[in-house]
């Protein structure tokens, strides 16, 4: 019986470890694009090294409506988590503060391990109502075409 349990904890281990990094094949990894129902286009943008694992970051976003405008004084829930591990973000990201234009710091953002991350935000205003945007970030990634994507302002 005991054999059996370690054996069952070797494998979940194993699936847990080989889960952070295989990233599914076509994964969106643009860090700019409408909101779910077309409401808002969202940018996002790491404001320094997105693969430091363990440490505290801050992004910011910018959010415009179709037309391009900038929607000032939106509202933004931030959420997410690893989706290969059912685990949600080991913090709780929040907008810190609203700079002009439309675009808002978000800090307290952590990745905890390297994988495949999503950073969720519900975004409303009454400008256009509440709408949402998925974006996939790769921790610990590797690929030029991702290092390219995800390099801070500045550093591409």
């Amino acid at each position: 019986m005991f054999k059996r349990f370690l054996v069952l904890a070797a494998l979940a281990v194993t699936t847990l470890l080989t889960g952070c990094m295989s990233v599914p094949e076509g994964l969106d990894l643009s860090l700019a694009k409408p909101t779910d129902g077309h409401k808002y286009v969202v940018k996002l943008q790491p404001l320094g090294d997105p693969d430091k694992i363990g440490q505290m970051q801050s992004w910011e976003a910018s959010v415009a409506t179709v037309d391009g405008n900038p929607v000032p004084g939106a509202r933004i829930e931030v959420g997410g988590g690893m989706p290969q591990h059912g685990h949600g973000l080991p913090t709780r990201p929040a907008v810190t503060r609203e700079l002009e234009g439309g675009r808002y710091v978000i800090g307290g953002v952590k990745f905890s391990m390297s994988g495949w991350w999503e950073l969720k935000l519900k975004i409303d205003s009454s400008t256009n109502g509440p709408d949402a945007a998925t974006f996939n970030v790769v921790v610990g990634r590797g690929t030029p075409r991702q290092s390219a994507l995800l390099a801070p302002a500045g550093k591409a």
